[in-house]
């Protein structure tokens, strides 16, 4: 709970928030040094799809078992459920600060080990430790954008962590984009993640804790000295009465659910009307958001890019931009409509259009698979002379090709072809298919 809570990012309210902003700077200041935890997240989740391409070509353990690079690219995930379960204590514990820069801290060296991996093993501790920052940093920072911001503008201000976040992902896709013909390639994408952790950090030091933190743990001139930052001089004392009076209700609150362990006090809370209700709105809602996919189209684009029939990754990384660039737009739009139209409204027309899109990719990868002829030397003779790709048919090591191979080797080709039609568009997407199917690639 924060005090006054959180209003809503409507037009008038964001041009509040540029009016406030351009009196006080510091607002700002504050707003985007924590929202960098925002672009942090985007940036993950988007730099290791274009990163993957390469890393398969200097690992070949990486490029023939498709389990590792699930590995590689799930890790992340799997130390952020761990970083924002401990991030809420170390939050509570130590402040708001302390926990984004130790995220920062996690982040800058999860990216320099994996920058210099020799193997793929330390690719994977590399990104558990990203994971750990990520998890910490992208649940810290919106907490403390939301504590340390004037309350007529907390919205719109919040809602810019959700901005930078697609911000982040855009921004990835750009810098594999720009270290494609750099030595080094993938450790250079990264180890350039670290910067933006490394000047969070830095940022972070010149700035206060939340004020709100502060009142609770009893620093309360340290709170009122913050808030003579934030707002007008003669708006500081109703605000520190405020604080006061949302602090009250919160121990209040906390005092209905009772002294006792964990599980007891979980046992109390979901015995409360409000808070299950609350629990229930919030979990579908986040399950909702990562089960629609995005997650595996933003980790696995360039790849999906090439399957397509794309050989080149400078060329598969560009069209990517596309999908982060859309992604970004989205969030702006939402930004722009969400407190116009109603949370609910938009997020029902976006499930629509998703589950509508999602059907039509599984009726064709479906059909494509149960159709797609088998991909072996006998199948090819059984075509006819140069059915498939020629230097397929001739290689004395066909058996331990894919579909990149393929494409690289004889990239007029495409998938299938003959003297008559030299790309036949139906084999070509199933081609695609089986290869998808048979390598692991989107499961």
């Amino acid at each position: 709970m924060v005090e006054g809570g959180i209003s809503k990012a409507d037009k008038t309210e964001f041009t509040e928030c540029w009016r406030t902003s351009w009196k006080t700077p510091y607002i700002m200041r504050l707003a985007l040094s924590a929202g960098i935890g925002g672009l942090l997240f985007g940036y993950d989740t988007g730099v290791i799809s274009g990163a993957l391409l390469y890393i398969r070509e200097d690992f070949k353990a990486v490029d023939k078992k498709t389990w590792l690079q699930e590995t590689i690219v799930s890790m992340a995930v799997a130390g952020a459920i761990i970083g924002a379960a401990f991030g809420g204590w170390i939050n509570d514990r130590f402040g708001r600060k302390i926990s984004i820069l130790v995220a920062d801290f996690l982040f800058f060296v999860g990216a320099t080990v994996m920058a210099v991996s020799p193997a793929p093993w330390m690719l994977i501790i590399g990104r558990i430790l990203v994971g750990l920052g990520v998890g910490m940093a992208s649940m810290t920072a919106p907490l403390y954008i939301s504590e340390a911001s004037p309350h007529r503008i907390r919205g719109a201000l919040v809602s810019t962590n959700g901005l930078l976040i697609t911000g982040g992902q855009f921004l990835s896709y750009l810098i594999n984009l720009a270290f494609t013909q750099v030595h080094g390639t993938w450790r250079w994408m990264l180890g350039v993640a670290g910067i933006p952790a490394l000047v969070q950090f830095v940022l972070m030091m010149s700035l206060p804790e939340s004020p709100r933190w502060l009142y609770r743990k009893g620093k309360i001139d340290e709170a009122r000295s913050i808030l003579g930052k934030i707002y007008p001089d003669e708006e500081v004392e109703d605000e520190m009465q405020a604080l006061n009076k949302s602090i009250e209700e919160e121990k209040a609150e906390e005092g209905s659910i009772g002294e006792g362990g964990m599980i007891e006090k979980l046992r109390k809370a979901w015995s409360n009307d409000v808070v299950r209700r609350g629990l229930y709105a919030g979990i579908a809602v986040q399950v909702a958001q990562q089960f629609v996919g995005i997650n595996t189209v933003m980790y696995y684009s360039p790849t999906i890019i090439q399957f397509a029939g794309i050989a080149s990754n400078q060329t598969a990384l560009a069209l990517s931009l596309v999908t982060s660039g859309l992604n970004a737009i989205g969030s702006i739009v939402s930004m722009c409509f969400v407190d116009r139209y109603g949370r609910r409204r938009l997020m029902i027309i976006s499930m629509f259009g998703i589950i509508c899109c999602l059907v039509v990719l599984a009726g064709v990868f479906y059909q494509a698979s149960t159709t797609a002829p088998g991909i072996s030397k006998i199948e090819s003779a059984h075509f006819g002379a140069n059915s498939t790709c020629s230097a397929y048919v001739q290689a004395p090591d066909a058996s331990s090709w894919n579909c990149m191979t393929c494409l690289q080797k004889a990239t007029d080709c495409a998938y299938c072809s003959n003297g008559d039609n030299r790309v036949s568009s139906t084999f070509t997407l199933e081609r695609l298919i089986h290869y998808t199917t048979k390598y692991g690639i989107i499961l």
